[in-house]
Formats: C-alpha cells, structure tokens, sequence
C-alpha cells in the first residue's frame, strides 16, 4: 500500500477491530455492555478518533519523565518535541476546520506533565470538533492553506484522515522511541501488535 491515508485507515480498521473483538470475547464476565452500533460517516470518524487518541495518549504516558527528551540522535526530535509536533498539526488542522474556536494550548509545553496536558487538550479539540460535522458536511469541499500537499481543497473528511496519517508517523517513531528505551508500547502489551 502505498496511499498513506489507505494506511492509516487499515490500521485504524485493524486497531478497532481488535478492539472490538476483545470487547466481545469479554462479554458474559462482567464486562460492561459493547457499544451501540455506528451508522453514519460521522460516528465512524468519531470513533476512528476514539482508537487513535488512546493509542497516542497511552503511547505518550508510557515513557518516563526523566526520558521525555531522550533523543536516538542529536539530529532528531526528542520524545516530548515528537508529541508536541503532533500537537501543534493537531491545533492547526482542526483549527482550520472547526467552528469551535482552539484551545489555548501551551505549545512550548517541555516536561512529560506539560507535553501529555497539551496532547490530551489537542486531542479532546479534534473530538469537539469532529462533533460539528454531519457526513454530508465530512464529505464536502473546504479550501486548505497554501502550504498544504492537499492542494487547494479537500474534503473534510480527506483533512481529517491526513491528521490522523500524520500522527501515526509519529506514533511509530514513538514506539521506536520506547523501545530503545526497554518500554514495551501499551499497544503491543495487549497480545496483538
């Protein structure tokens, strides 16, 4: 495959279904009651965002304070720079979608405290925002800024997969990250990636 937002939307497809084959296999022992089914565009957006933010927020909690600037080479992101580039395209992107004005997140934020509040807040934006959306309106057409690879406009729902193709790069980096540093992803604990 080599369309990154097919890629992203595969792996958020296998994350979800893992997820909700896990929840089913629990069914009957106490688990609590499986989620209502989705049924419009809107909803699997929502819980697409859903699997992606914990999968990030996990990620980020994993590493310890004292490796938040680890760095595998002078050259590269440290662990809290990698989160908070992540956050900054968040804000952007939903920003440039959302009627609901951005929150004012630290994007200077250094400590693992810090760098893990402004990762929650950029993620909890991007579920108000995505909120605002019916699927009529993902699947129409919005201008995006000069700099973007997009071209001159995209769906909504195209801007919203781009963000999340993005912050899975990242993700992989930051399991690399965790795991030069003897940290097991949250993820991979699970059994199954």
């Amino acid at each position: 495959m080599k369309n990154p937002l097919l890629m992203a939307a595969t792996t958020l497809l296998t994350l979800g279904l893992a997820h909700t084959g896990s929840a089913h296999g629990q069914q009957g022992r106490g688990a609590p009651p499986a989620a209502p089914t989705i049924t419009t565009l809107a909803g699997d957006v929502q819980a697409d965002w859903a699997i992606h933010k914990e999968l990030l927020v996990n990620a980020a909690d994993a590493m310890p304070d004292d490796k938040f600037g680890y760095k595998p080479t002078p050259a590269q992101r440290s662990y809290g720079e990698q989160i908070m580039h992540v956050v900054q395209i968040n804000q952007f992107v939903a920003g440039v979608l959302g009627k609901t004005p951005a929150l004012a997140i630290n994007l200077k934020a250094a400590t693992k405290a810090e760098v893990t509040t402004a990762l929650r807040q950029s993620m909890d934006y991007w579920e108000v925002v995505l909120k605002e959306f019916t699927d009529q309106q993902l699947n129409e057409r919005v201008a995006t800024p000069p700099s973007s690879p997009l071209g001159p406009s995209s769906s909504r729902l195209r801007l919203v997969y781009a963000s999340i193709t993005h912050s899975l790069d990242i993700y992989g980096q930051m399991v690399v990250y965790l795991r030069l540093n003897g940290i097991v992803p949250p993820a991979s604990r699970r059994g199954g990636l």
